[in-house]
């Protein structure tokens, strides 16, 4: 079968070939897409196969759980039905796709031992035990899983620190490894260390620290302007610093010390000026869902998608899991952003920095270097 000029572009890319302007711009910013779905099978009637075979989007994300109508399943009945979703995505696709998760154990597991996969345990107990050898035999049996799977990125870990245990989506649930920011660097690096050796991609969260929160950002605007602390970047300081980290993700919270504006997502200052200049990072920002409520219910999808790509996002992840669902997310946030782009509110500029550092990571054994 004849490949398209899309994937030739790509595998020209990855060697070192392409030029940004040898693609065209709405396949640039579909590789910006990472889309979440409703189906446990692919047919040619969802959306979904449409978004990755016509639209060319860069990734997929995966729940159990669907929030809008509260029911299951939503794309997870067991690993077998599982794997061949999973393959038949890939089919369809004419480049690299992502297909990415939530897997980090304990509460927050896609992956529930009742669809017959292993059992789990939370950050918060891999710390506590503080055992190397036990958090390596979690993290090695998560990324086994999803490489068996055809899972290739997981939304994990969790490097916030404990600094509110009464926090209701960070300390309530589990995820942090420890208020000691070192204990988090050791346990987060052995898990980066356990799916790099089985080639799936991890993305450190949620930059620049939700541990502090009193509130979830899932129901609304949360503000830790009077609780963060700076030690909530020594994670991300440390690891990058060990080249460990290729992908991280950015929280919705607002925090005033650095942003007097806007939210971590949509401020430059943080994830240019902080993340970028300050600390180093040159690999993908892949924003926290903009579904969840400090987002979707403040700002329209246009404006959160120009602001979230003018600050600095690379990745926008579009779950469909929030307040409603659109079969039609795709679409509407690529012609959204190519209009954008089309009446200069977004430069092509932006929009090719953040294709070839996408490039570059799906071919992730390449080095994390910049482009700028």
């Amino acid at each position: 079968m004849k490949l398209n000029r899309l994937l030739l572009l790509l595998m020209a890319s990855f060697c070192g070939y392409a030029q940004p302007d040898d693609v065209g711009l709405k396949d640039k910013i579909a590789q910006m897409l990472l889309v979440g779905f409703r189906g446990t099978e692919l047919t040619n009637d969802n959306p979904i196969y449409h978004a990755v075979k016509t639209l060319h989007i860069g990734g997929v994300i995966l729940f159990d759980y669907d929030v809008p109508s509260k029911s299951r399943p939503r794309n997870i009945q067991s690993s077998a039905q599982l794997t061949k979703l999973i393959a038949g995505l890939q089919q369809l696709s004419p480049a690299p796709l992502w297909v990415a998760i939530d897997e980090e154990g304990g509460k927050v597991s896609r992956l529930k031992s009742t669809y017959g996969f292993p059992h789990t345990v939370s950050a918060k107990f891999q710390g506590m035990k503080d055992d190397t050898a036990i958090t390596a035999f979690y993290a090695a049996q998560t990324a086994a899983t999803l490489a068996a799977l055809g899972v290739n990125l997981n939304f994990a870990p969790c490097v916030d620190i404990d600094v509110n245990p009464d926090c209701p989506i960070i300390g309530k649930l589990e995820r942090s490894f420890s208020i000691d920011p070192d204990k988090v660097v050791k346990h987060a690096g052995i898990w980066i260390a356990e799916h790099t050796k089985q080639s799936v991609l991890t993305c450190p969260k949620h930059f620049p620290g939700h541990g502090s929160a009193t509130h979830d950002t899932h129901a609304g605007s949360v503000d830790v302007t009077a609780t963060w602390q700076e030690a909530e970047l020594i994670p991300y300081r440390k690891l990058i610093a060990d080249n460990a980290v290729r992908l991280i993700m950015t929280s919705h919270v607002f925090n005033a010390h650095l942003d007097t504006t806007y939210p971590a997502t949509f401020s430059k200052a943080i994830l240019t000026g902080l993340l970028r200049e300050q600390l180093g990072f040159t690999g993908i920002i892949l924003s926290d869902d903009l579904a969840m409520g400090a987002i979707a219910r403040h700002y329209p999808l246009e404006e959160a998608l120009e602001k979230a790509i003018n600050a600095g996002v690379d990745v926008l992840c579009l779950s469909n899991n929030g307040d409603a669902y659109d079969p039609h997310i795709a679409d509407k946030a690529l012609n959204i952003i190519y209009r954008l782009v089309r009446t200069g509110k977004i430069t092509p500029q932006r929009i090719d920095q953040s294709y070839q550092r996408i490039l570059r990571i799906k071919n992730w054994k390449l080095p994390v270097e910049d482009t700028n």
